[in-house]
């Protein structure tokens, strides 16, 4: 085999390979010969089947096998040879490859992987949110519990915000109906906003029986863009209105919560203990967030495009699947790999900068840090062995564990680098933020 390398730009290369074509049609020859051994032809029997014959049935796939696995091998062996690290697949060009020839010939174009000069994370600033979690958050849970258990009754007054309404409502836009815009026997909670504000505004103040109509004007950012920054008219008839009655907080209450006792001090441990652990999670998520922040912003790279246009495809793909998850026919859905650039791109460079930081000082995963998560997962679990065995019976989810514990190395690293100091947060402000 030889091999010359071009340089066409800072991360472009050409190599142009060639290898013997004697040795390709030995592999051609040895492999017609083992198939003559198997295959099935009308008129022979198995093991019988002259090679001349199974050539010319066969002889053309065989050759395109045998020229497609020497470019892997050679294309492979030149890289190796060149130290090249290639990032996406190679554009394969044949320049000559048949038969007569004495050098089966060609060239691939690709990208390589950037050197990466990462940036002086000591001049980054990391705030670490600090947050207590006191009775009044723990009073302020019980309230939303007790929302989401909340009965509906019905009512002989007018909707509110926090009553639910049932009703029917037509909308039209000059005079033709849309989209969307008619519904028989709807039931909606007012206040929750899940109508739009004028729409609601305009049911907040009618009763059982009552009709109205009124016109009002969607958003120009609404996601219906049929009816997006147009007047409509609406007739809308509520025939019900039903307000909420709250559960007492009482020992009743407390088992709905899983507290078999019914204990009210245990069920507030129980709430105080999980709302820390959601205050852990979501500060964990905070200063990591700002640790890959100041990665971005403290480190140039320049991109292979084959990487951006790979990760593109694969949001676009992931996309799909979320539409059909939720029922939708992502086959009418137009999802052009382009409205993925920006986010591709940003992915592709931060996990370049990522790896960079990984290798350079030597934060992956270690196997004990990899045993302590899971035997932390194993522990919240009845059975603790099986879920052991669960997670070491597959290494996709043995990965799954070995990046959140390089992650985990990372950020400790950044912020020991960074000028870190905590932030005294209110608990609202953690739990908006991260949400």
């Amino acid at each position: 085999m030889q091999s010359n390398l071009e340089t066409l730009s800072s991360l472009e290369r050409r190599l142009s390979i060639a290898v013997s074509m004697q040795e390709v049609n030995t592999e051609v020859a040895n492999r017609l010969k083992r198939l003559s051994r198997t295959v099935k032809i009308h008129g022979f029997r198995p093991g019988k089947v002259p090679v001349k014959i199974v050539e010319q049935q066969y002889g053309g796939q065989v050759r395109q096998e045998v020229l497609g696995d020497t470019i892997q091998k050679s294309f492979g062996d030149a890289v190796r040879e060149q130290n090249l690290r290639v990032a996406g697949l190679p554009k394969i060009e044949v320049q000559s490859g048949d038969e007569k020839t004495e050098q089966f010939e060609y060239t691939a174009t690709f990208e390589i992987y950037p050197e990466v000069e990462l940036g002086d994370f000591s001049a980054l600033s990391i705030e670490k949110p600090v947050v207590e979690v006191g009775d009044a958050e723990i009073d302020k849970t019980i309230e939303v519990l007790r929302k989401q258990r909340a009965v509906f009754e019905p009512v002989q007054r007018a909707a509110a915000a926090g009553d639910q309404v049932k009703m029917d409502y037509r909308g039209t836009i000059d005079g033709e109906a849309f989209d969307g815009g008619t519904a028989e026997g709807s039931t909606v909670q007012l206040g929750e906003s899940r109508l739009l504000p004028d729409f609601e505004n305009n049911v907040i103040g009618l009763s059982a029986g009552e009709s109205k109509t009124f016109t009002m004007a969607f958003p120009e950012d609404y996601h219906g863009k049929e009816v997006a920054g147009k007047e409509a008219q609406f007739e809308v008839t509520v025939h019900q209105v039903l307000e909420p009655r709250l559960p007492e907080v009482d020992s009743e209450f407390a088992k709905t919560l899983g507290v078999g006792d019914g204990d009210l001090d245990k069920m507030r441990s129980e709430i105080r203990a999980n709302l820390e652990r959601e205050v852990k999670r979501r500060t964990i998520a905070n200063v990591k967030d700002q640790v890959m922040k100041g990665l971005l912003d403290s480190t140039s790279v320049e991109l292979p495009q084959a990487l951006v246009e790979q990760e593109a495809e694969r949001l676009a793909e992931q996309m799909k699947q979320d539409l059909q998850a939720r029922g939708l026919d992502a086959g009418n859905v137009p999802l052009p790999t382009e409205a993925f650039d920006e986010e591709a791109k940003r992915r592709v460079r931060l996990g370049l900068i990522v790896s960079a930081v990984v290798d350079k000082h030597g934060l992956s995963a270690k196997p004990e840090q990899v045993k302590e998560v899971v035997e932390e997962q194993a522990k919240a679990y009845e059975q603790p062995d099986e879920v052991r065995r669960w997670y070491y019976q597959s290494p996709d989810r043995l990965r799954e564990i070995e990046s959140v514990v390089l992650e985990s190395n990372l950020v400790e690293w950044v912020t020991g680098q960074a000028k870190t100091e905590d932030k005294p947060t209110a608990f609202d402000d953690l739990m908006g933020n991260a949400q």
